[in-house]
């Protein structure tokens, strides 16, 4: 039950941290994956299967572009936001700020 649950928790939030990510410089996917990885301390993974798709669909939704470029000998698929990558970032972050507030203040223990 506990390993469904983190899946539907990553699924709901997987656009906001790549989203989150590009934000700061353009990456490649393997990049994306691993940061999210270190930044989460191992709690959040992406395997590179799900990744590459997410990208994709960011990418049809106009929200980032792709280019291809030379890296360390060959050539990588980088990822930036768009101007409407970076609303659309702004918007998520709004929405998450919002409900991770209201989950705490129902989880977290309330001093009487």
């Amino acid at each position: 039950m506990g390993h469904i649950l983190d899946r539907e928790l990553k699924k709901g939030n997987a656009e906001l941290l790549i989203l989150a990510l590009l934000e700061e410089k353009a990456r490649h996917g393997y990049e994306i994956g691993k940061l999210i990885t270190e930044r989460s301390e191992g709690i959040v993974r992406f395997h590179v299967a799900s990744l590459y798709p997410l990208l994709y669909r960011l990418e049809r939704r106009g929200w980032v572009k792709g280019d291809w470029e030379p890296a360390g000998g060959r050539r990588r698929r980088f990822y930036r936001l768009t101007p409407t990558g970076r609303k659309t970032l702004a918007s998520q972050r709004i929405r998450w700020r919002a409900f991770s507030g209201a989950i705490n203040r129902i989880v977290e223990v309330q001093s009487a």
